[in-house]
C-alpha cells in the first residue's frame, strides 16, 4: 500500500510561505549533507499531489532550461513523475517535452484517495500545496509528516496547519544539518 507523505519547507514559526506566498526564505545555505539528503528523499516516492498554486509555479520552473543546468537530477525527477493537481478553477492542463503525466482532478474525494493509495508504487508526497495538507490531514489519509525547519522567523505567513483540527503526532525521526536546517518525521497517532 503506497503512503501520502507531506514533505514541505517550513519556517521555525510554522508559516510554509510568506504572506503572499513567497518561498524565497528557503534558499539554503549550501550544504553537501542537506544535498543528498534531498536527493535521496526525492527518490522515496512515485507521484506528487499539488494544488494550483504550487503546480503552476513548480510547472513555470522544473521544465526550463535555466533548472534542467541548475539541478538536473531534481529536474528530471520532477519533470517525470506522476503528478496529480487538485483544483475547482483549472480547466486542463499542458503536457509538454520534459513536463509529463499530470493528471487532473476537481475535487478531493476521500474515496479517489484511498484508491491512488492501495495502487501499487512508492510514496505518494505532497510539495507545498498548503490547502491539500490541510483537507487531507482533516480527512486522515496522510501517513507521514516530513517538515523541513528552516532556520528563520518570517512573523507572518501562510501557516501549513491552519483550519487544520487538533491531531497528535508521533516522532520518528529527526536530523540536523550543518546549514541550520532541522528534518522532523512525525506519523499520525493511532
Amino acid at each position: 500500500m503506497r503512503r501520502i507523505v507531506v514533505f514541505n519547507n517550513v519556517t521555525v514559526d510554522g508559516f510554509f510561505a510568506g504572506p503572499n506566498g513567497e518561498i524565497d526564505w528557503f534558499k539554503a545555505d549550501r550544504d553537501p549533507e542537506y544535498d543528498e539528503f534531498s536527493r535521496a528523499q526525492s527518490k522515496t516516492g512515485d507521484a506528487l499531489i499539488f494544488g494550483r498554486t504550487t503546480y503552476q509555479m513548480m510547472e513555470s520552473y522544473w521544465p526550463t532550461p535555466d533548472a534542467m543546468k541548475s539541478n538536473p537530477d531534481m529536474a528530471e525527477v520532477m519533470n517525470g513523475i506522476e503528478k496529480i493537481v487538485f483544483s475547482r478553477t483549472l480547466k486542463s492542463v499542458e503536457e509538454g517535452p520534459h513536463w509529463r503525466n499530470v493528471r487532473l482532478l476537481h475535487e478531493i474525494k476521500s474515496e479517489e484517495i484511498l484508491e491512488l493509495k492501495e495502487q501499487e508504487g512508492k510514496d505518494i508526497a505532497i510539495l507545498g500545496s498548503g490547502s491539500i495538507v490541510r483537507q487531507l490531514t482533516n480527512l486522515a489519509l496522510i501517513d507521514e509528516y516530513q517538515l523541513i525547519v528552516h532556520p528563520i522567523i518570517l512573523g507572518s505567513g501562510k501557516s501549513l496547519f491552519a483550519g487544520v483540527e487538533t491531531k497528535n503526532l508521533r516522532l520518528m525521526k529527526t536530523r540536523a544539518f550543518k546549514n541550520g536546517i532541522v528534518w522532523l518525521c512525525y506519523h499520525p497517532s493511532k
